[in-house]
């Protein structure tokens, strides 16, 4: 027996026990005629000693230990004179009688504690290592209990977890594939789903009304903190329903994993439509921990001789409640912040509610202190308020102070990790503009029901048909989003059409969808959760690489396994194949 109990284990009502433990040598320290070890085991951690005057021999063996040592020992539960109210073992410690060196390990590249020493790199080279480290282990054991009350929450639903194939079809929709050459049949492709999308709407078809599965999809995209090539979805599907249904019941899921995972009551999650999200956040993902809604200012600013003002589409600002005390070093920082690159904006107005009740510009050459003043009305501002205000374009000045209204979050602490506030976003557009292929595409996916009322609208102006689509947000982070499916076969042609697919495509590519719906199929709609993401907001990290076991770094590599890599020549001949690199 390798074991009696495990290092977390033991407790002083086990005094005078004899036990055996095994696991890895955390620390060792010698004390006069003594050598303390810390040995450790994904349970927690349990302090041995060993005294020179009860056995020289053993305690000369202990002292050779080096980190990360697998060892097996056998003692007694004695009370420890100095006890650690920090750990769970702290009262008691083990008097070993017999110490086996189970492995040998050599010196690893980084500690394995808690604050690490090591760099993201070789913590991903060595990630076997670094999933030995407490913080990633929970991550890990936080999943797993997810995961767990997922599948308890949706079985008493009467779902049933269904695996749908991983070798599918490419499609030319949403993100690029990963293709797989097919050696049986040469020339020919699979793809990885990006999700099972199709599968489960032909379960629905089969008379399968409540589906699930927690699946692995793939989506070969630029990658960044909250994205993985490959990363995990609570897949879900359900049959003769309309949208309440499905946003009660996916709501249902996730009040259930805040109180049994978190022992958090949510409440009931608000609703906001996708239009009133882009006017008052400026994202269709809001971040409403806080406030600091948007100001539409153009009734108040334009006309007064401000060029910026008087040639923008929109003038739109933000309250930084209390923010007034920003001194100049600070506003230019915001100005550069709005101007970078990634964010586009060529410049940024401010002015302060002073403490003496004053509103003082940026640009008070052009405005007085009674028009200021209306500012400060439109912005329901209090002395000691920072107003921020940007100009131009409609989509990117929106676009351009959702960051910066992110950014004020974070200065001013607004964004506190331990709070959660949810929210369904509704009503989304069925159809987006692409300017590069001159077409329109599926905001979701070209399976999307379009609200009934606005059907008619395809024909004369399809960017404002609005979607039988929903996302829920938390935190400003999309956890999960889904739609009513169309499951008629004329409309969903008709989508088709004006996604720009001719009918001999639409055939080619989803010939086998359109077959099934004329055999019956039923009203149906779904939603996907990211799973990778909602244990990241349950773990508080703002990455998703730490709640993966073994994930990919930002080039989509695993430098643990070296992987992409070559494949041998006798490969490609299997699969008919010859590498032609192209470059960029």
């Amino acid at each position: 027996m390798h074991r009696t109990h495990t290092c977390g284990e033991l407790r002083i009502a086990d005094l005078g026990n004899t036990i055996t433990l095994s696991g890895w040598v955390q620390k060792s320290r010698d004390l006069g005629g003594m050598t303390f070890i810390d040995v450790r085991d994904r349970y927690g951690i349990t302090q041995l000693t060993f005294n020179s005057d009860d056995n020289d021999s053993l305690r000369a063996k202990a002292r050779e230990l080096g980190r990360e040592f697998v060892i097996k020992v056998t003692g007694t539960v004695i009370e420890r004179s100095s006890k650690n109210s920090k750990i769970p073992t702290g009262e008691i410690e083990i008097k070993v009688s017999s110490l086996d060196i189970l492995n040998e390990a050599k010196l690893p590249p980084f500690t394995i504690e808690d604050g690490t020493d090591g760099g993201d790199d070789i913590r991903m080279k060595y990630r076997y290592l670094d999933l030995r480290r407490n913080p990633v282990r929970e991550n890990l054991i936080l999943r797993h209990k997810m995961a767990q009350e997922i599948r308890r929450y949706l079985d008493e639903q009467n779902f049933l977890e269904v695996e749908t194939p991983v070798l599918i079809k490419s499609t030319p929709e949403g993100a690029r594939d990963f293709v797989v050459p097919s050696r049986m049949n040469p020339g020919e492709f699979y793809a990885l789903p990006q999700s099972p999308q199709t599968f489960k709407q032909l379960l629905m078809v089969s008379g399968f009304d409540r589906y699930f599965q927690i699946v692995k999809c793939f989506r070969d995209e630029d990658l960044r903190a909250d994205r993985q090539p490959e990363f995990t979805q609570i897949d879900c599907e359900m049959s003769f329903v309309e949208q309440e249904d499905i946003l009660n019941m996916f709501e249902g899921l996730t009040k259930h994993l805040f109180l049994k995972v978190k022992n958090i009551d949510l409440g009931q999650v608000p609703r906001i439509t996708y239009a009133d999200a882009m006017q008052l956040y400026g994202s269709d993902k809001p971040d409403t921990r806080f406030g600091m809604e948007f100001v539409k200012l153009n009734d108040i600013v334009k006309d007064k001789g401000f060029p910026v003002f008087d040639q923008a589409e929109l003038i739109v600002g933000i309250n930084a409640s209390g923010a007034a005390h920003y001194t100049r070093k600070q506003l230019d920082a915001l100005t550069d912040f709005v101007k970078r690159p990634q964010i586009g904006a060529t410049g940024l107005i401010y002015a302060r509610h002073n403490e003496d009740g004053s509103i003082k510009s940026s640009v008070d050459k052009f405005y007085n202190a009674e028009e200021l003043n209306k500012w400060n009305q439109a912005f329901k501002g209090e002395p000691g308020d920072l107003f921020l205000i940007m100009a131009g374009p409609t989509d990117k000045v929106r676009k351009q102070l959702n960051e910066l209204r992110l950014e004020m979050g974070n200065q001013l602490g607004l964004r506190d990790k331990n709070k959660f506030s949810p929210l369904w976003v509704m009503d989304f557009p069925l159809l987006e503009w692409d300017e590069d292929t001159a077409r329109y595409h599926a905001m979701h996916h070209p399976f999307t029901s379009p609200k009934p009322e606005d059907i008619a609208l395809l024909d004369t102006n399809p960017g404002e048909v609005r979607a039988n689509a929903y996302d829920l947000v938390i935190n400003g982070v999309e956890i999960g989003g889904g739609s009513i499916r169309i499951h008629d076969k004329e409309l969903q042609s008709l989508m088709f059409k004006h996604l720009g697919f001719t009918p001999e495509e639409a055939q080619k590519q989803f010939g086998f969808l359109m077959e099934a719906f004329t055999y019956g199929a039923p009203p149906h709609g779904g939603l996907a959760f990211g799973f990778d993401r909602l244990v990241s907001i349950f773990a508080g990290l703002d990455s998703i690489r730490d709640v993966i076991a073994f994930p990919k770094n930002n080039s989509g590599r695993d430098i643990m396994i070296d992987a992409p890599s070559t494949v041998a020549p006798e490969q490609l001949n299997e699969l008919s194949l010859a590498l032609a690199i192209k470059t960029k």
